[in-house]
């Protein structure tokens, strides 16, 4: 890595600044790339990574408008689980979790992945009855799920409020032990550090402002804030802004985005022992390495690029974190912050080619992305260097929302998507 040891990399994680990757810097770019991926997130890093590892493809550049990492990438709730109910999304979010297992030693880089179990609550009959059939259709696809009683789950949740008096009362949960948590931003420095070695070009502080085609309509590369930059491939991965990206090429995106929120606690002591999940209310707490809370609330419901959000959003979800661990009543909040959400139709991925030749589109995650993040790079490297979709990714196509194939995961998954 550029001028960095893995120790002061640590110091920077610690400080929990931009640091590194800030001050990281950048090549001057080539005039002539073989792709050019357009945003410097986790997948996209991922996506380099994998282009250069398992397609030998190395003449890359990763294009980033602010820092590595600076996006939706360092802005999430870290929880990784593949409990989905539809093939498609059970095959994406579980080969995810199985390039999880083992991406700190296939790194080199401890990227913190923890599987200290998801746990999704049901409330009342209906959430029972759904999540009994997610566990059903989870073990057909080979995902890990089971089904405790709120006894089971007190026991593997201690701080958990199980009283028949709740507002929200426990009346079972579904659990996927192999879920857990990984650290964001390491996720994002440790395939930034591997991509690079691989020589992929990682340019940060260039926006693109167009992309180019010739008069047959082929992609021929972008324009930058620093230049004309060819390449015969593009890859757009800009959580938050690929429909801006996808229009510059005369491409209508189905997406909308919104704000989604989360806050974190000072910290304490390690007492959660796991992610706990509710979709009743809309609210999911875990507790990160440096001891704080980290608690996700939902969406706000308007199309908007702001980064804070409606605090009524906030207030709802704490109300509920304190009826189902009263514990925590007392515990100060230290930050909030939002980050910008795409999502499609179907709340599912387009992780596909475009109409466009030699154009490629990830987006559409909504709140799913994080936890897709090896899979999803892995698949989509795979379908630039070869120019068709992996069978994992077959289903995620622009033109299901036109023949009408989707991939309905907005009323059947659970909550955070």
């Amino acid at each position: 890595m550029r001028n960095y040891s893995v120790f002061s990399l640590a110091r920077e994680a610690l400080r929990g600044h931009k640091g590194w990757a800030e001050q990281w810097r950048s090549p001057e770019p080539k005039k002539s790339y073989d792709v050019i991926i357009v945003g410097a997130g986790g997948h996209g890093l991922a996506t380099a990574y994998y282009l250069a590892k398992e397609h030998g493809i190395t003449n890359v550049a990763v294009i980033e408008k602010g820092w590595l990492g600076g996006g939706n990438t360092g802005r999430n709730t870290t929880i990784i689980r593949s409990n989905y109910l539809y093939d498609e999304s059970a095959g994406i979010y579980n080969h995810a979790i199985k390039l999880w297992e083992g991406l700190s030693q296939e790194l080199n880089y401890n990227i913190m992945f923890s599987q200290r179990g998801v746990m999704m609550l049901a409330h009342n009959v209906h959430d029972v009855q759904v999540f009994k059939r997610h566990i059903h259709a989870n073990r057909l696809n080979g995902v890990d799920n089971a089904w405790l009683t709120p006894e089971q789950a007190k026991e593997f949740c201690p701080p958990l409020n199980i009283s028949k008096q709740a507002r929200y009362p426990v009346m079972g949960a579904a659990l996927q032990r192999k879920g857990g948590t990984a650290r964001h931003d390491a996720v994002a420095w440790g395939y930034a550090r591997g991509a690079s070695d691989r020589g992929v070009d990682i340019i940060q502080q260039c926006e693109v402002t167009g992309i180019n085609r010739d008069a047959a309509g082929n992609v021929t590369g972008v324009e930058t804030t620093k230049g004309t930059i060819n390449a015969k491939k593009v890859g757009v991965v800009a959580a938050g802004h690929s429909s801006v990206l996808m229009q510059m090429a005369d491409i209508q995106m189905p997406l909308e985005s919104f704000p989604l929120q989360a806050l974190v606690s000072e910290p304490v002591k390690p007492i959660m022992p796991c992610v706990v999940m509710s979709n009743t209310v809309h609210a999911y707490i875990s507790q990160s390495d440096k001891g704080e809370l980290v608690i996700g609330a939902g969406t706000d419901q308007y199309t908007s690029y702001s980064q804070t959000g409606g605090l009524h959003i906030l207030t709802h979800t704490l109300d509920a974190i304190v009826e189902m661990f009263p514990i925590f009543s007392r515990m100060k909040m230290l930050r909030s912050w939002g980050g910008i959400v795409d999502v499609t139709p179907d709340r599912s991925p387009i992780l596909a080619k475009t109409p466009v030749s030699g154009l490629y589109v990830n987006c559409g995650w909504g709140t799913g992305g994080f936890k897709a993040t090896p899979g999803s790079g892995h698949v989509f490297a795979h379908t630039i260097a070869r120019d068709e979709p992996h069978e994992i990714n077959a289903g995620f196509t622009l033109e299901r929302f036109r023949n009408g194939r989707l991939i309905d995961e907005a009323a059947a998954a659970a909550v955070a998507h």
